[in-house]
């Protein structure tokens, strides 16, 4: 690899050897990765393989379960929570502790019931 720069909420990558728009084609659908500690994250931002596994708890104490994985939709993220969706919006998640590995949410009714 020759450089990577972030681009929005992407990352350009220039690979050796894929100098050109048609060279760079015989990469098209392969998995590319990057080691967790070569990720810089703002304020706020978190790799799904973060969230998957928090404890979720409502902001009264109530336990929900785990996140079992993160799914990105157009109008939000979504963290799955036993099955069920919970919208990663800050008017429902209100604290995102990776250290404790804890997710405190305040849910509508209805939404994880």
């Amino acid at each position: 690899m020759n450089s990577v720069r972030s681009h929005g909420k992407r990352l350009l990558i220039r690979l050796e050897g894929a100098g050109d728009v048609d060279a760079a084609e015989a990469y098209a659908g392969a998995t590319l990765w990057a080691s967790r500690d070569d990720v810089e994250l703002a304020p706020g931002e978190f790799l799904d393989a973060d969230l998957a596994g928090c404890e979720v708890v409502g902001i009264d104490g109530v336990a929900y379960g785990r996140v079992d994985r993160v799914e990105h939709y157009p109008s939000s993220d979504m963290l799955v929570v036993n099955g069920r969706f919970v919208p990663m919006v800050s008017a429902i998640v209100r604290e995102i502790d990776l250290p404790t590995r804890r997710i405190v949410v305040d849910p509508p009714q209805g939404l994880l019931d």
